[in-house]
């Protein structure tokens, strides 16, 4: 083998059990081989390889966890929401309407200001431990717009989504059903080929469930896999349009029913957890320990926008994850790498073990349960994403 060798690794996180203990597979003292961008061995340092060579890295004793999979983002976008989060950690509500303010902005930037300012936060992201990120459109919400947004995002991640159904824009105030036609029609037309997702905003302000169901299936149509915003704002019918639809995600899930989490807890949708965005409106948090306990599979995400949740940071979530929501350390860790790649439906990241993309992350600490032990402190230290260095702070 020749490659990468990373050694000295104190805590190995795999998130294979056949690895090591636990759900997350952890090993002590460990090692990882890397070959061709993919992990080609992992476990103890005593055992590695004979022959594995090339470039060796010495953690240090320091803790060893997939790269974090973030699989809502929504970062094509112009302009600034300061004013709007002021007044509301004064005491104003948030409602969805605030997404037209971003729509206007959007509208009015060049591709080259779009263009850098997803380049800026997919590399935040990174230097935050992200290594896979997914990315919506929905700042557009016209033909031509929605279209340029999923290319600028396609130069970045291969996990695009169109979210054409973000809200109604102004000027189809009046006939909101003509817009949802829009979505469905033409601007699906326009954008399917830039898109691997297909996501709605079902919930108050946004669009209803027979919108929902009819731009889903459409899409569908199209080759694209549904996702859905749902239950952000008050309770409603997005959960189980997602799981009777075969939606890859149903995503926020502040406000849930008992048929809601019996759904999850059946189906293969993924519920996605987005804790930056409770923080960000004062919202109630999601009750994590309710869905795990009812079965669901839970991934945690970052939901970067500029109105509800400006964060990138992955750990931030996980330590909010394992305050406000009732996980452990280990299931919000897990949420955040494998769950994640299980909202993509992705198999090679997420992991450390044979056969996965070397996306590494080094932490600056013995454990990961430091994550939510320290909360706010800069604990990556060092990231590889397919194997090649990304980021690093020493």
């Amino acid at each position: 083998m020749s490659g990468l060798v990373v050694d000295g690794i104190g805590s190995l996180v795999t998130n294979d059990p056949e690895l090591g203990h636990g759900p997350l597979g952890v090993v002590e003292d460990a090692a990882i081989v890397v070959q061709d961008g993919r992990v080609a061995w992992a476990g103890p340092r005593t055992r590695i390889p004979e022959g594995a060579g090339g470039e060796r890295y010495d953690a240090g004793g320091r803790a060893v966890i997939p790269g974090f999979v973030d699989s809502h983002a929504h970062l094509v976008f112009a302009g600034d929401r300061t004013a709007e989060f002021e007044a509301r950690m004064s005491g104003r509500p948030y409602t969805a309407g605030g997404i037209r303010t971003t729509v206007a902005a959007t509208r009015q930037a060049s591709d080259d200001a779009l263009r850098a300012n997803v380049r800026r936060l997919v590399a935040e992201a990174l230097r935050s431990g992200t290594t896979t990120i997914e990315c919506k459109s929905g700042y557009g919400l016209t033909v031509a717009d929605e279209a340029r947004g999923l290319r600028l995002a396609a130069e970045h991640t291969d996990e695009v989504t169109y979210l054409g159904a973000h809200v109604v824009p102004p000027e189809y105030a009046g006939d909101p059903d003509a817009y949802a036609a829009l979505v469905a029609g033409e601007m699906l037309d326009a954008c399917a080929p830039h898109a691997r997702w297909i996501d709605v905003f079902c919930d108050r302000g946004a669009f209803d469930g027979d919108q929902t169901r009819a731009i889903l299936t459409a899409g569908k149509q199209r080759g694209l896999v549904p996702r859905v915003h749902a239950g952000q704002l008050g309770r409603g019918p997005g959960v189980r349009i997602a799981v009777e639809l075969g939606a890859a995600s149903a995503d926020h899930l502040t406000h849930l029913d008992d048929a809601d989490v019996e759904a999850l807890a059946g189906g293969d949708t993924v519920a996605t957890l987005l804790p930056g965005a409770e923080f960000s409106t004062r919202s109630p948090y999601p009750d994590a320990r309710r869905l795990i306990d009812a079965g669901a599979t839970v991934a945690l995400a970052a939901d970067c926008n500029p109105g509800s949740s400006y964060t990138t940071n992955i750990p931030f979530c996980v330590a909010l994850a394992v305050r406000d929501m009732g996980m452990t350390p280990d299931e919000a860790v897990w949420a955040a790498t494998m769950g994640g790649a299980r909202a993509l439906r992705r198999t090679d990241v997420g992991r450390l073990s044979p056969g996965a993309r070397a996306d590494i992350v080094v932490l600056d600490a013995p454990s990961h349960v430091h994550l939510s032990y320290r909360p706010g402190v800069p604990l990556v230290t060092r990231v590889w994403k397919d194997g090649r260095p990304a980021s690093s702070s020493g």
